[in-house]
């Protein structure tokens, strides 16, 4: 019996068969529609499963990775070995008066409904970002002024060892896209928000608002991995980018938007080294042109 069918055989006692997938494209899972194979994907429902997973993996020395909804994600072509974790299942979202508790699969999306219809603000900003609690509380994700940690209280997270924490906002140690569950590589599970009352017309104005604005300026119709970089201290990356001649430039199928030159869209069936290649060129031209160095902020795995 291989390695592999060992694992196998031992995570089907943890999980439902069909949460247990082999040599999973991850394509089907990322924003920009690349990335090569998960040696084993799982996509567990509850703590407890999730507790199971993690031990058995450090028992058994295998890999892991967590994956939200892959919207600033890329995976590379040779995929990525061990175990990987999808936490779509986990999405609950619950709201009891002022207050949200949100599983770390719940999209973004759903939550700012959720608390429209309950006439609750904070979180508008949140709006139209593509992502997952989990991944916004991991890299404090913002968005037109906002950002995660302003309205966050608390999240439970678990370490590689499958201790589950309850950490509040202060020991959570946010920063610019920045926090120490990524530090410490912490997975989120869940967390929970205190929002402020309002009018349903109001919040709705404001979502309106930045779903506009990110139609008008953000590249939309392609495939991509969001923004790309990290804003530099005292610039903005897209500027940076703009102002070097990049707009437009390609490396196979991977393209620095013409419509917002922090975005690399995928325009004709990209491949990760398309993406990563362009990132390379952009990061050596911005440093050579201004001096300054552009750090990811897209997270590349694989």
């Amino acid at each position: 019996m291989s390695g592999s069918q060992k694992w196998i055989n031992r995570l089907q006692q943890i999980l439902p068969v069909e949460n247990i997938k082999v040599s999973e494209s991850i394509k089907n899972y990322t924003y920009t529609r690349l990335g090569g194979p998960a040696d084993i994907f799982l996509t567990p429902t509850n703590f407890d499963e999730m507790k199971v997973i993690l031990q058995t993996a450090k028992e058994c020395d295998i890999p892991v990775t967590i994956i939200g909804n892959g919207s600033n994600l890329i995976v590379k072509d040779g995929g990525i070995r061990g175990i990987t974790i999808s936490l779509m299942k986990m999405k609950a979202i619950k709201v009891v008066n002022q207050t949200l508790s949100l599983q770390a699969g719940a999209y973004l999306k759903h939550v700012t409904e959720a608390a429209l219809r309950n006439e609750l603000t904070g979180l508008e900003f949140a709006s139209g970002i593509p992502g997952t609690v989990g991944g916004a509380v991991y890299m404090n994700a913002g968005a037109y002024g906002g950002q995660i940690s302003d309205a966050l209280t608390n999240a439970w997270v678990m370490d590689g060892d499958g201790h589950l924490l309850l950490l509040s906002k202060q020991e959570l140690l946010f920063g610019y896209r920045n926090s120490i569950i990524s530090d410490k590589k912490f997975i989120v599970l869940e967390a929970e928000f205190q929002l402020e009352k309002s009018r349903y017309e109001v919040i709705k104005e404001k979502m309106e608002k930045y779903r506009l604005a990110r139609e008008k300026k953000q590249p939309l119709e392609y495939p991509s991995c969001g923004s790309v970089f990290k804003r530099p201290a005292g610039y903005f990356a897209g500027k940076l980018i703009q102002d070097s001649g990049l707009q437009g430039l390609r490396i196979g199928g991977a393209e620095v938007s013409v419509k917002h030159a922090g975005f690399i869209v995928n325009v004709d069936n990209a491949s990760s080294k398309d993406y990563t290649d362009l990132i390379k060129v952009i990061q050596e031209t911005v440093k050579q042109k201004f001096g300054v160095e552009l750090e990811t902020e897209v997270i590349i795995l694989g």
